[in-house]
């Protein structure tokens, strides 16, 4: 008997809130269907949406470490932290 694929829901909700948002609603979406299609005798299709899923929260995780980079350094670059360091 074949036990069903890991959803990543839980992961996918947290990449959604601190990470990259329409990734992360992707991957919701494909870990609500992993139990449904479980359910429904697809495993193939509960294991292609399981990794989707997982897929899906660490390309949200990469986005949002690269965007909050890009962002620190645009904001030093830009010298809105040098002159928020050089008033201390």
């Amino acid at each position: 008997m074949q036990t069903c694929p890991k959803n990543y829901l839980v992961q996918s909700i947290l990449a959604t809130i601190f990470c990259c948002l329409p990734v992360g609603v992707f991957g919701i979406l494909k870990a609500v269907k992993v139990n449904k299609l479980f359910a429904d005798g697809d495993y193939e299709g509960a294991l292609q949406a399981s990794k989707s899923a997982k897929s899906s929260v660490r390309w949200a995780v990469i986005l949002g470490i690269v965007v909050g980079i890009v962002s620190l350094i645009l904001f030093f670059v830009l010298g809105v932290g040098r002159a928020l360091l050089s008033q201390q």
